[in-house]
C-alpha cells in the first residue's frame, strides 16, 4: 500500500464479506423451502428470504467495487483520494441503509413498509432486485453521487489510465441506469422493458466494466506486464462487451409484449455476448504467462485467473445455452435460469470481488505483500470449495431445469407447476447439500486472514 487514503477501503471490504456470509446463509435457508414448505414459516416467508437474498447480494457487491475503487484509483492516479473523511461518512450511511432495508423486509409486512415509507408519493416498490423502499432509494443515489465526486475528481487531478476511466466509465453507468428504478409505469410491458434497463445494463452491461478494470489492475500488479499491453486488451474487452450488452438486452423482450424484431436482435447479439468473457480468458492466462514477476500472494492470482474462466462458463457458455428466442421460449422462467444466474453472479463479480480483497486486504492490515504460506493454503481451499461447490450448484439447476421443461412444458401431458416440484426436489437436496459447503469455504475464507506465520513480501520487477 502506497496511499494513506487507500485505507478507506478496508471497511467496505469488511462490510462486503459478512454481508456475503449474510446473503449465502438466506439462500440456504430458501433452498430449504424449497423442499420443506413450512421451515421458518411464518417468521421468513420464502418471499421475504428471497428478497433478503438478492438484495444482499446487490448491496455486498456493490460495498465491494466501493473499496476496490477506494483501493485501486489512488494508486492508478497517483495522489491521494480527493476526501477519505467523505468515503468513511459515505460507508456508514450506506452501511446504515442496508441494514435498516434488510430489517424491514424481516420485520415488517412489505405491504405496511411500502405505506409507511411513503411509497405512494413516488411509487418504485414491489418490483424483483428494486424492493428497496423509495426513501432508500432516493439514499442510494445521493451516496453513489457523493462516492462518484469523490471518484472522479481524484482521478481527474491526478495521473489518468485506461484502467481507471475503464472503472469510473462502469460506476457511471451503474449510477445512471439506476435512475430507471424510479420509473414504474402502470403498463406491464413498458415497466418490464425498463426494468430490464437497470437489472440487464448493470450485470451484463457496465458492471462488466467495472469487473475488467479491477481485474486489469490486479493483474498489472501481481504479474508485472507492461501496462500497454494490458491497456490494449481492456479497450477491445470493453467495446465488445458494450456492443453485445447494450443491444443484447433483446433476450428478455421476447415475451412481454415487444416487437417480434426483438427475438432476432435479442437472439444474434445475445450468441456473441460470450465472445467478452472468451476473451477476458484469453487475456488473464495471457497475462500470467507473459509475467515479470513471481508475486508471493499465491491465493489472489488464483482468484485472478479463476474469476473470467468462470465468468465464461456462467455467464457466456450458461447463458448462451437459453439465449436463442426458440429454446427460451421454453426455458425462460425456469431452474435453467437460476443455474445460469448462480454461476454468472459467482465467476463475474463475487470472484473479482474476492479477488480484489485478496490482494489488498494484507496490506491494508498493515502486512506485507501477502499472508503467510499457511494462511494462503486455507485460502485456496475456501477458492476450490467455493468454485466446486458452485459448480455443482449448477449443475444440479440445470439437471432440475431440463427435467422441470420437459415434464411441465414439452411433454405430451404437460404436467402442473407443484406436481412437477415435486418430482425434481432430490435435485434441490442435492442443490442445498452443495450450498452447505458453499458456505465453509466462505468461512475458510475470512478464517485465512486471521492466520498468522510469516508474511511474504513483494517481488522487485525482473
Amino acid at each position: 500500500m502506497q496511499y494513506q487514503s487507500q485505507m478507506a477501503a478496508k471497511p467496505y471490504f469488511i462490510a462486503a464479506i459478512l454481508l456475503f456470509v449474510g446473503q449465502i446463509v438466506f439462500g440456504l435457508i430458501m433452498g430449504l423451502q424449497y423442499v420443506i414448505g413450512d421451515f421458518l414459516f411464518p417468521e421468513i416467508p420464502f418471499n421475504v428470504a428471497r428478497m433478503v437474498h438478492t438484495n444482499l447480494l446487490i448491496v455486498w457487491l456493490l460495498f465491494g467495487f466501493m473499496g476496490a475503487t477506494y483501493y485501486l484509483v489512488p494508486e492508478e492516479a497517483e495522489t491521494e483520494l480527493h476526501s477519505t473523511k467523505l468515503a468513511y461518512i459515505l460507508f456508514w450511511i450506506f452501511l446504515g441503509a442496508g441494514v435498516v432495508t434488510v430489517l424491514g423486509y424481516l420485520l415488517v409486512p412489505y405491504a405496511t413498509l411500502a405505506r409507511i415509507t411513503g411509497n405512494e408519493i413516488l411509487p418504485t416498490m414491489g418490483r424483483e432486485f428494486l424492493e428497496q423502499p423509495t426513501i432508500i432509494k432516493i439514499g442510494l443515489v445521493l451516496v453513489i453521487l457523493g462516492f462518484l465526486y469523490n471518484t472522479t475528481i481524484t482521478i481527474l487531478k491526478g495521473r489518468k489510465t485506461v484502467v481507471s476511466w475503464v472503472l469510473l466509465l462502469g460506476l457511471w453507468g451503474l449510477a445512471i441506469f439506476f435512475l430507471f428504478a424510479f420509473y414504474n409505469p402502470h403498463n406491464l410491458v413498458l415497466d418490464k422493458y425498463y426494468w430490464w434497463w437497470v437489472v440487464h445494463l448493470w450485470v451484463e452491461g457496465v458492471w462488466e466494466l467495472i469487473m475488467g478494470a479491477i481485474l486489469a489492475f490486479v493483474l498489472i500488479k501481481l504479474t508485472g506486464v507492461d501496462r500497454e499491453v494490458v491497456e490494449k486488451w481492456l479497450y477491445v474487452i470493453i467495446a465488445m462487451t458494450l456492443l453485445t450488452g447494450i443491444i443484447g438486452t433483446g433476450h428478455h423482450y421476447y415475451w412481454i409484449g415487444t416487437p417480434e424484431y426483438w427475438q432476432w436482435w435479442g437472439s444474434i447479439f445475445s450468441a456473441l455476448e460470450p465472445i467478452p468473457f472468451f476473451m477476458m480468458v484469453i487475456f488473464a492466462f495471457n497475462m500470467a504467462n507473459k509475467r515479470r514477476r513471481q508475486h508471493p500472494n499465491k491465493a489472489a492470482m488464483l482468484w485472478a485467473i479463476g474469476t473470467p474462466v468462470m465468468a465464461f462458463l456462467g455467464a457466456g457458455v450458461w447463458g448462451f445455452l437459453h439465449t436463442l428466442a426458440p429454446v427460451n421460449f421454453y426455458t425462460h422462467g425456469s431452474q435453467i435460469t437460476a443455474a445460469h444466474g448462480h454461476m454468472a453472479f459467482y465467476g463475474a463479480y463475487v470472484m473479482i470481488v474476492l479477488a480484489i480483497i485478496s490482494y489488498a486486504m494484507p496490506m491494508l492490515r498493515g502486512r506485507a505483500a501477502a499472508n503467510s504460506d499457511k494462511s494462503q493454503v486455507i485460502e485456496m481451499w475456501s477458492f476450490w470449495l467455493m468454485t466446486v461447490s458452485m459448480v455443482f450448484i449448477t449443475l444440479f439447476l440445470t439437471g432440475a431445469g431440463i427435467l422441470q421443461i420437459w415434464l411441465q412444458r414439452i411433454g405430451e401431458n404437460p404436467q402442473s407447476f407443484m406436481v412437477v416440484q415435486e418430482k425434481i426436489s432430490l435435485f434441490y437436496w442435492m442443490r442445498e447439500v452443495a450450498g452447505v459447503i458453499f458456505l465453509i469455504g466462505l468461512v475458510l475464507y475470512v478464517i485465512s486472514f486471521f492466520i498468522g506465520g510469516e508474511e511474504r513480501t513483494a517481488p522487485a520487477k525482473a
